[in-house]
């Protein structure tokens, strides 16, 4: 008789993750650090055997107990080895950007090894000069937020800390991880309070005001959804249509915070609203030139909310709703997309919609997998692409010693509907726009990329001349403080990866 090998369920939204995975569409992350120095493969091993030790899930994989009912369950992976989780390869010539690129979307477009915990790293040499790291994790491990959390872990703000020493949550955007989630925390708590009081008969007799209080929100937000799910389908693009297993990745130069803030500070635009018209203002040039009458033509993104209790900061798992974004592609100057997007954002941060939508996915990762499919091709009619943000450290980081120069990462774009991923990636003052996209469909998403980078740099021009003819127009006065503008829209004038 074996020995028995520890099982733990696996949470039902973390279920519906799991379940998102297609026969050529994955539900899988890939994010990348690039180092101007080269790693040390050995000494990254041990950063991870040491610094993954408290999180079990990455010495786990998923297993099907079918009694006494069929459910998914983390096992404890017999044996298990973190080396067999890490890879060191070279990349191959030329060795340029190009080649990086193709690299990273042969490894998005493969899926991972559900026999094993569902994670692997590939340490790259030969990364201009230096290393890349590649990271791919399953969704069902956990969402923006909880991998903010294991990178911090991984992460050291100084040269010398030993492989054991994890660093305090300090240096990391943490809690709040997403386009709109700090707008939501008000309405959060209580809608959540809501769904826990309903699942509590005790509670629901003893306050039952505030169980008809936090019911309405519930109610409101179900209302929502349902007026969402009740909108005709995003239009046929080059964005929708049949998937095949190849994928396709890019990202952009990297744009500087303090940039991004001057531009939106004379309407009030957050940085979000800033980075999200910039993105519309690319694929809208994108979309024109692939054919698309973008005057007449709409196009929605389905945008994550982060929903995680404070108390749960620290944990792995899926704590988010979601919400759909009608891009702005209509608006023809770039002050008309950037007006058109807060608005719409602002109109998105009272909704209860994402709590419902959350409710939802733990509601269909009870069922089995062709639940949650149904589930993801309704949602999927309704939007062509899913648009991420997270916030990374503040301020400059190491792993294994190495000094991190950009941090990126591709989000996925699961189901038979979503073809393509954006994502945007705040670390050390800068931000850098990633795509994934099905390369039937876009296989071409640099041209994306690099539009992008042209539209910010045009609405820094913006901005600056404003800011001049408003200098112009008033006396000078002591004191005053104006947002500052790079000289570039970019602060990195030379190209690299």
């Amino acid at each position: 008789m074996g020995a028995h090998v520890a099982a733990y369920p696996m949470s039902p939204v973390d279920a519906a993750w799991y379940h998102m995975d297609g026969p050529v569409n994955f539900a899988m992350v890939t994010g990348i650090m690039l180092m101007r120095e080269p790693l040390s493969f050995d000494e990254v091993k041990a950063v991870y055997r040491q610094r993954l030790a408290p999180f079990a899930r990455f010495r786990q994989r998923v297993v099907e107990k079918r009694f006494p009912v069929t459910a998914l369950h983390w096992e404890d992976m017999p044996d298990f080895d973190i080396g067999q989780q890490l890879h060191h390869i070279a990349l191959p010539e030329p060795r340029d950007r190009e080649a990086l690129a193709r690299l990273v979307s042969d490894l998005a477009s493969t899926p991972l090894d559900h026999a094993r915990p569902l994670w692997e790293v590939h340490v790259v040499d030969g990364v201009n000069g230096g290393s890349a790291l590649i990271m791919r994790i399953h969704h069902c491990i956990g969402d923006g937020t909880a991998a903010m959390v294991v990178c911090n872990a991984l992460f050291d703000t100084t040269t010398d800390a030993p492989p054991a020493q994890a660093p305090a949550m300090a240096g990391v955007g943490g809690r709040g991880n997403g386009l709109l989630a700090s707008a939501f925390a008000p309405i959060e708590e209580a809608v959540r309070l809501a769904v826990d009081t309903a699942r509590t008969t005790f509670d629901a007799i003893a306050h039952p005001t505030q169980l008809v209080a936090k019911a309405r929100l519930v109610l409101e937000g179900a209302s929502m959804l349902a007026a969402e799910l009740l909108k005709s389908p995003d239009p046929r693009s080059p964005l929708k249509g049949s998937f095949g297993l190849e994928k396709r990745v890019a990202w952009s130069e990297p744009v500087s915070l303090a940039d991004v803030k001057a531009i939106g500070a004379p309407s009030g635009a957050k940085i979000n609203d800033v980075l999200v018209a910039a993105m519309t203002g690319a694929l809208r040039t994108y979309l024109r030139r692939r054919g698309v009458d973008v005057d007449r033509v709409g196009v929605r993104a389905m945008v994550p909310v982060d929903l995680r209790p404070a108390a749960r900061a620290l944990e792995l798992g899926n704590e988010f709703g979601l919400v759909i974004l009608e891009l702005p592609l209509q608006g023809r100057r770039s002050r008309d997309r950037l007006r058109l997007t807060k608005e719409r954002m602002d109109a998105l941060k009272r909704s209860p919609e994402p709590v419902a939508i959350l409710a939802l996915f733990d509601l269909f990762g009870r069922g089995p997998k062709a639940a949650a499919d149904l589930a993801v091709d309704l949602f999927g009619t309704k939007a062509s692409l899913v648009m991420t943000n997270v916030v990374g450290p503040l301020g400059p980081v190491r792993l294994a010693g190495a000094p991190i120069d950009r941090l990126m990462f591709w989000v996925p774009h699961p189901g038979r509907q979503l073809g393509m991923g954006v994502s945007i990636l705040s670390y050390n003052g800068e931000a850098t726009l990633a795509v994934v996209a099905d390369a039937h469909l876009v296989p071409d998403p640099e041209t994306i990329t690099i539009a992008f980078g042209r539209e910010f740099a045009r609405m820094v021009r913006t901005a600056r001349a404003r800011k001049a003819r408003e200098a112009a127009a008033r006396p000078a006065t002591r004191g005053g403080h104006q947002p500052s503008l790079a000289k570039t829209g970019n602060r990195r004038a030379r190209v690299t990866q």
